[in-house]
């Protein structure tokens, strides 16, 4: 990879949740727990500040949230203050958009946060703000929206490869029994055995409501910085190695196979050459499963199975700790939650307190080297890929 070396050097999380709090708030939360988790940071230090947010205007009827957002964190950039839209993949812009500042020599030290404020008064107004992830004027108001989307993708896997509600339901249940060892997970306390999640109402089917990723308030934050600053910092420290991202649609009329995700394939194989992997050394994986059917194409797309295995390869539990590659060990999507701009900055906070070896012991990955984070957007038309190297094994 050209430019500088760029390192991850810590990260902080909210509690997810339907919380009782605004924007503003979530942006504080998050500051003071950056603080405190990096306690070398100090706040004069950090010259930049790239914030991932999805539709802050719709949900938290404000814009300029960049400033906002530093302001209430308690930082003043001067060399880069900028907002990453991207809907569900804002958060890893933001980190992506950091790395892209310090390699170049832009920046030394830099903040990525995400914040989404998404449960509002009215469900309906937040679902109608949802379809604004479509092309609205055509697949929003025909219905397209996210749930209908990937019911057609699992209705589809079904019919080519067999896939059944109860291959579904092990995503689930293995994601959520995840979160249940992650006390900032929105389903921290609920324990869905693969029977209820079976059971629980349809949404769209097939999907169930244990099957789709819940509407979230929360926010992340992480620090990255140059190879020269990251020595002010202790502990452990997550080299950015490849990125990668790739789009081919938007308009669900100009769609492929709605079960082989090219962007997802090239964006993978272009991130893993560039850090000089292939996908059989990695650790673990922070995989987008917004619904389980995404997580299940995602296995094939990234090669961890063959195409129209991958229901097989989760009923096998090789998506697990003890499987062939453990996948979304914070509880995914689906166990924490999904606010929108925060979602990709808590993956890289997990693959941080993973290399860092912090966690209980049930979500823990033994002696982790790579890892590969992974976002999807829209009608799963745009991929971002980056994947990690642990210092200690660099």
């Amino acid at each position: 990879m050209s430019g500088r070396a760029v390192a991850l050097v810590g990260g902080a999380t909210t509690r997810f949740g339907v919380r009782p709090v605004t924007w503003s708030e979530l942006a504080q939360e998050v500051g003071a727990a950056l603080f405190r988790a990096v306690p070398e940071l100090r706040a004069e230090a950090v010259d930049s500040l790239f914030l991932g947010a999805a539709m802050p205007e719709r949900f938290a009827f404000q814009s300029h949230v960049a400033p906002l957002a530093a302001e209430q964190m308690g930082l003043r950039p001067t060399r880069i203050l900028q907002r990453t839209e991207l809907a569900c993949a804002s958060g890893q812009s933001a980190i992506r958009s950091a790395f892209a500042a310090i390699a170049s020599g832009l920046s030394e030290v830099a903040v990525a946060v995400g914040v989404e404020k998404m449960n509002l008064p009215s469900m309906a107004e937040a679902n109608s703000a949802m379809a604004s992830v479509m092309d609205r004027p055509w697949d929003g108001v025909h219905g397209a929206t996210a749930p209908p989307y990937f019911a057609m993708v699992a209705q589809r896997h079904m019919l080519e490869h067999g896939t059944t509600e109860e291959q579904l339901a092990a995503v689930s249940e293995k994601n959520h029994r995840f979160a249940n060892a992650n006390p900032d997970a929105q389903f921290h306390e609920k324990t869905f055995s693969r029977d209820r999640l079976l059971r629980l109402p349809l949404v769209a089917p097939p999907l169930r409501l244990g099957d789709c990723s819940a509407m979230t308030d929360g926010a992340a934050a992480v620090v990255l910085a140059s190879e020269e600053a990251s020595r002010g910092f202790s502990g452990a420290k997550a080299w950015v190695r490849g990125t990668s991202q790739y789009s081919d649609f938007h308009n669900l009329a100009n769609a492929g196979p709605l079960t082989d995700w090219v962007g997802l394939r090239h964006a993978a194989r272009e991130a893993l050459g560039m850090a000089g992997i292939t996908v059989d050394q990695l650790d673990f994986a922070e995989l987008h499963d917004c619904f389980t059917i995404s997580e299940i194409v995602e296995y094939e797309a990234l090669g961890l199975c063959p195409k129209g295995k991958g229901g097989a390869f989760a009923l096998d539990g090789q998506g697990d700790l003890g499987g062939r590659l453990p996948v979304n060990t914070r509880g995914g999507l689906l166990g924490c939650g999904h606010p929108l701009g925060a979602t990709g900055v808590a993956q890289a906070v997990e693959v941080h307190r993973q290399f860092a070896g912090i966690l209980p012991e049930k979500r823990q990955v033994r002696d982790p080297a790579w890892a590969l984070v992974h976002n999807l957007s829209g009608s799963a038309n745009v991929h971002s890929v980056m994947v990690y190297q642990n210092g200690r094994a660099a």
